[in-house]
């Protein structure tokens, strides 16, 4: 996700997909516990995702 892409929504579709990648993160972490995970880039990607928006979602009061 790009934060141009991001700053075009409302607070309301920020929090919408904060909560999608939250759960997305409890999902990768979930598959890494049990050594299905195939590909372990994709919770840090998820993490900075998050970041991305909570840093705009706070931008935007």
């Amino acid at each position: 996700m790009k934060a141009q892409e991001l700053r075009q929504k409302t607070v309301q579709e920020l929090k919408e997909a904060q909560l999608a990648l939250y759960r997305e993160q409890f999902n990768l972490h979930m598959q890494k516990a049990t050594g299905q995970l195939s590909k372990p880039d994709q919770i840090r990607k998820v993490r900075r995702d998050i970041a991305r928006i909570n840093t705009i979602i706070s931008e935007k009061g």
